[in-house]
Formats: C-alpha cells, structure tokens, sequence
C-alpha cells in the first residue's frame, strides 16, 4: 500500500513545482538517478510504465527507496487501464498518473486513497477528471497544448490544479511561461535526464540540474 497519504503527496507536488518523470530498466540506474534527485532537494518522483517488466523494476526501486529515501514520495506514470493501476498500487504506489482520461482507473485509485492525475486536453475532460475525484490533472501533452491553454483553463476554472508534461524545460524562461498562465508544478522528463547525462552517469549533474529548476520555481511561485 501507499506509504504517503493523499493530501501529503498532493501539497507536496504543490509545494515543490515539478516532478521528475524517469524510466530506464536497469533498477540500479534508476536508483541512481533517483537519489540525485533526492540529494537535488526533489521529494517526488514519477517512475514511468514504459518497458517489458517495468513493474518488477518499480518494485525494486521503490522498495529501496523507503529506506535510502524515506522522504521521497514515489509513483507510476504511463498508466493507462485500471488493471495496470491495481498492480502498482499492489507494489506501493503513492500516485498514478495517466497520458489520458479513465475513469476506470479513478475508481481503483479512489478506493485505495491514492492521488490519480489524468491526462487531459480539453476543459470538459478537466471538468470529468475533478468529477472522478481527481485533485489535480495533467495538461498533456504540453508541447502541443502550450502555457496559453493552461492559462484559458485557468480563466473559467481557477480552482484546477494543473501539472504539464511534455515541452518543460529547466530554463528560467521556460518555466516562467508555465507559472505564469497557471500550472501548479510541472513534469520533468528528457529534458531533465539527457541521453548523454545517462549514459556518462554524471549523476551530479542531475543533482545540479533539480535544485537550479527547484530554486527558480520557489522564486517564480
């Protein structure tokens, strides 16, 4: 079961700003990766479905975690049935969150007290999602939506809290197009953990990286 409740991972998502979104198979990598987000002040961390067996992988990961990491508040991204969903749930996660909207998945997640964040891209499918229960959404993709949807979603709906992935940066000026039209933290992927930074395991880097993005996000909230 989740290690962290519902309202302590959201204000915690709140808090921070952004989200690391990661997958690799190899779990010892994962772990590495993991910690220097960690050690970079990060205290939330989206392990992605991606590959073959990605669930074992998790489960590794996230049992380490609990005791190299105890603050840091891990969940499954990629998710898109609810079958999948009880299997992560089963091996501990603490949110789950979807490239689209299911509301099969909220229920499996709402029963079990665990934050589900839909992806949507449109306001009706924003409007369903908080229906279902969800305290927060995903505007995704975000490289095609833009901070211009997020900022006319905002306008009518200004309770929605709404975290993007896809097209976030670890740039001043990028980030500062997403906070201003809105978004209550952001999701960090490719952009974040560069083919090159993995591959030459500059895991400093990454640590460098999340408090440089940590810091210009406390200043720009």
């Amino acid at each position: 079961m989740a290690k962290f409740t519902k309202i302590k991972v959201c204000q915690t998502m709140a808090d921070a700003g952004m989200v690391p979104v990661f997958y690799h198979s190899d779990a010892e990598v994962a772990k590495q990766v993991l910690m220097a987000c960690y050690e970079g002040g990060v205290r939330v961390f989206e392990f992605t479905n991606r590959g073959d067996f990605a669930h074992e992988t998790f489960g590794t990961l996230n049992q380490w975690a609990q005791k190299a990491c105890p603050e840091m508040i891990v969940g499954i991204g990629s998710v898109v049935d609810a079958g999948t969903a009880s299997l992560y749930l089963q091996l501990g996660a603490n949110f789950v969150v979807s490239p689209l909207l299911n509301p099969d998945i909220a229920k499996v997640c709402n029963r079990r007290g665990v934050p589900h964040i839909p992806g949507c891209g449109t306001l009706s499918e924003i409007g369903y999602a908080q229906e279902l229960g969800a305290d927060m959404v995903k505007a995704f993709p975000g490289d095609v939506l833009g901070a211009a949807f997020v900022k006319s979603a905002k306008a009518p709906m200004p309770w929605s809290n709404i975290m993007v992935t896809g097209g976030v940066a670890p740039t001043q000026e990028n980030l500062t197009q997403w906070f201003n039209a809105g978004v209550t933290c952001v999701g960090m992927g490719s952009n974040l953990f560069t083919k090159e930074i993995i591959a030459a395991k500059d895991w400093n880097k990454i640590t460098e990286m999340c408090k440089n993005v940590l810091d210009i996000i406390k200043k720009l909230k």
